[in-house]
């Protein structure tokens, strides 16, 4: 076995491992490899704080700046989404051929960098313009992340490794709600910005100085150095053919349309119907979703992978399982005379929804060959993206605006309602992805 710091050793035979291209291939100590998933996680925290920080900031940035709901809904949606989705796929095909350890580094410096001219915004447009830009450094983040874990982690334990590194997700969310609110309660929206983006800056010179890029397909064995990149037109082609990856695209975009929009826009909700303030908000959502839904993530990847051994089709039936028990208590939140109510029914929620995490992404990397792993990634996440992440918080901004004549302060509740049902509709398709997913496995060849 190697050093922590993953130098090339010995295989546990005695015996040096050669690659497929007649050189010594390195061997990565198992705490290396727990050190590479944990940096990339830490990485992804960053990516969703400086995402979902803005959530908490809405209110006030809407009085400052005196914005409707559908203005909102953009920049938080499909501003975002658009250049994230679609710029994930070309960044997605340069981690296929050069280092991703390098391509981390530089999107993160790059949205970090923007977060903080966030903070610097003095009008609606430069704000969105700033937003624009954390899209563009996110874009590259989780697809190369995805394809570095799929190369470190054998398939058998993939889908735990990618739980935890979806715990980004929530901690995410967690310090972003809490710094957002705290921070805005006390020094205004624009500092918060601030203080979450530097950090970013500093963690990106720490990922490229301490994680080495792993040779392609290492935890299955390597890649032949001749091996050709495929084209972004063969990678939708593999993957769109298999019946199995279209069904988990879709659940998994109605999955984010439904989830984006609730995330964006829960604190404005408590915030109009039940009169919380800022900080308030912040302090209860910040562990219910940060810790449930950081519990749900990795439980999931963790049972998926001990459920997935005796038969593959576990990792969609929990992902289904997931939204049709935590679907009902979902729409008790919206239902609730009392603030204290509606948080309460919300936890169980995202506990629950949130274990489709790993059995998704680790499906979606076993259903590509080892060359199409980053641009696989990029695929789904294009998908789901535009779809959840571009319409979900725009969706539910224009429905509040066309229900305000009616339902006055109280139409950004019956917008979040309306939504929630979808998550029926995408547990169906989980339900369908597991019917051929044993038979799309297996067609895979590197």
């Amino acid at each position: 076995m190697s050093d922590p710091e993953g130098t090339p050793s010995q295989s546990a035979s005695g015996e040096d491992d050669i690659s497929p291209g007649g050189e010594q291939a390195p061997v990565y100590s198992k705490p290396y490899v727990r050190y590479v998933v944990g940096i990339l996680t830490v990485i992804y925290v960053f990516n969703f704080i400086d995402r979902q920080i803005l959530s908490i900031l809405l209110p006030s940035i809407k009085a400052e700046f005196e914005l409707s709901d559908t203005a909102l809904g953009f920049l938080t949606g499909f501003a975002f989404a658009a250049f994230y989705a679609t710029l994930g796929m070309p960044i997605a095909r340069l981690a296929d051929k050069h280092s991703r350890v390098t391509i981390i580094s530089i999107c993160l410096t790059i949205w970090s960098a923007m977060t903080v001219l966030c903070g610097m915004a003095g009008s609606y447009l430069q704000l969105l313009v700033a937003r624009i830009g954390v899209g563009i450094g996110e874009a590259g983040g989780s697809p190369s992340s995805h394809s570095l874990i799929a190369d470190y982690v054998p398939v058998e334990g993939r889908s735990t490794a990618l739980g935890i590194y979806s715990l980004g997700v929530s901690i995410g969310i967690l310090f972003g709600f809490l710094a957002g609110g705290w921070l805005d309660e006390f020094f205004g929206w624009r500092t918060a910005f601030l203080v979450v983006g530097i950090p970013g800056v500093i963690l990106a010179v720490i990922m490229r100085l301490t994680v080495k890029e792993p040779p392609r397909g290492y935890s299955e064995g390597g890649l032949p150095d001749d091996s050709e990149q495929p084209g972004m037109r063969e990678v939708f082609r593999h993957l769109w053919s298999q019946r199995s990856f279209r069904h988990i695209a879709f659940g998994s975009a109605l999955h984010a349309f439904v989830g984006y929009g609730v995330i964006q826009w829960m604190p404005s909700f408590l915030h109009r119907s039940h009169g919380m303030e800022t900080w308030e908000i912040a302090s209860w959502l910040a562990p219910i979703i940060g810790i449930g839904g950081g519990i749900g993530s990795v439980f999931g990847g963790m049972l998926a992978d001990k459920l997935g051994k005796r038969d593959i089709r576990w990792q969609m039936w929990i992902s289904a399982a997931g939204l049709f028990i935590g679907a009902p208590f979902a729409l008790g939140v919206y239902l609730s005379p009392d603030p204290y109510t509606a948080l309460a029914y919300f936890v169980l929620p995202t506990i629950i929804i949130a274990v489709y995490h790993g059995p998704v992404y680790a499906m979606t990397q076993g259903l590509a060959p080892v060359r199409m792993r980053a641009m696989a990634a990029a695929v789904l996440l294009f998908i789901t993206n535009i779809i959840g992440l571009g319409l979900g918080p725009q969706v539910v901004g224009i429905i509040s605006d066309l229900l305000k004549s009616e339902f006055g302060i109280h139409s950004l509740r019956y917008a979040l309602l309306s939504v929630t049902v979808l998550y029926i509709w995408s547990g169906v398709h989980y339900l369908l992805a597991a019917k051929t997913l044993k038979v799309d496995l297996a067609r895979v060849t590197n």
